[in-house]
């Protein structure tokens, strides 16, 4: 697992990092079907991208493919249903394997389209500096690209960052090849001496398990190159001729539907109610309303007695005494 955690961390970061890149390019763009042919353009984006994505499919002697499989070898090996869990797996990396070169086959082969061609004639690159973390334009000075700069492929740090993890994404599996070295189990023995033990894989089983990784990535990439490279036109037939299931998968399953519904839709009434009826209604309109209307009466009544005429005055202490007179008679009787 951690050997998959760190092989995981070269390619998914460089892919991450790719993927910014032609955001970048794209002046924010993120939407495939305004990309296309970029390779010409972005040729260094291209091959550290494809190398990300290799890693990423578990093609064979790449990182990921060494790191992936000794992870089903010993799911595997412990028998029972996790070779049920194991053949899942296996499923997941001939999706992964298809939907990576997607990715790559849509946004860096094919026909470019309009935003690719003037990236290479380099008509955007006289484009406003950008942040993409801000959306707005930057100072040049603070260490964006200046107008006069060619934003198709980032240069400096982005190249030094994605450069080394390309290479890791490639050969960082080498150092855990079963039955050849153990760099990394060397390395942790220590730290799990004491723990459980669990069921190891041969070597010849973990060889198999390869073997089988290897076709079902090589098998995923071709089925990509089939539909977004050799027949551009067969994703569109397969979306026509599987509406129903190209439905529920374009809505995620309709997971943010039902999310909506059972959660957001409710706590908004809620939020609603208790502005509208709690916040305004009673507590403005009653409680704080109430206390001011209370405080003005008060004051106006006060006003109206203490208004400097004697009369008044008058009028109010004989009213006073008239009062406590029949307090005293009612009482004796």
């Amino acid at each position: 697992g951690l050997f998959h955690l760190m092989t995981h961390a070269f390619f998914k970061a460089l892919l991450f990092m790719g993927a910014g890149s032609v955001i970048a390019a794209m002046a924010n763009e993120q939407s495939l079907d305004k990309m296309g042919g970029f390779r010409k353009a972005m040729p260094f984006t291209y091959i550290t991208f494809t190398a990300g994505a290799l890693a990423l499919a578990g093609f064979p002697l790449t990182a990921g493919f060494f790191s992936k499989d000794e992870i089903l070898a010993y799911t595997i090996a412990r028998g029972d249903w996790f070779v049920v869990l194991a053949a899942v797996g296996y499923l997941a990396a001939f999706l992964t394997a298809i939907y990576s070169f997607r990715l790559v086959f849509r946004v860096f082969h094919g026909e470019p389209c309009a935003e690719a061609r003037e990236l290479e004639g380099g008509h955007l690159a006289h484009a406003e500096p950008f942040n993409p973390a801000t959306g707005e334009a930057e100072d040049t000075e603070a260490g964006f690209p200046g107008a006069e700069h060619h934003i198709a492929e980032r240069e400096g740090a982005m190249k030094a960052a994605m450069g080394p993890l390309a290479i890791l994404a490639i050969v960082a599996g080498l150092i855990q090849i079963p039955g050849v070295t153990d760099v990394l189990g060397k390395f942790l023995e220590p730290t799990f001496a004491g723990s459980h033990s669990e069921p190891h894989p041969t070597t010849s089983a973990e060889y198999i398990g390869m073997a089988v990784g290897a076709l079902i990535s090589i098998a995923g990439i071709a089925v990509a190159a089939r539909i977004w490279l050799v027949k551009p036109g067969t994703s569109a037939r397969l979306q026509a001729r599987f509406a129903g299931i190209h439905r529920v998968l374009e809505h995620k399953y309709y997971f943010d539907e039902a999310y909506d519904l059972v959660f957001v839709r409710p706590l908004a009434a809620a939020g609603r109610f208790g502005r509208d009826v709690v916040e305004r209604g009673f507590i403005q309109g009653f409680v704080v309303g109430g206390t001011v209307a209370v405080v003005r009466a008060a004051s106006a009544f006060a006003r109206g007695i203490q208004n400097g005429e004697l009369r008044s005055y008058a009028s109010v202490l004989v009213l006073g005494m008239g009062g406590v007179l029949l307090y005293f008679l009612i009482a004796a009787s």
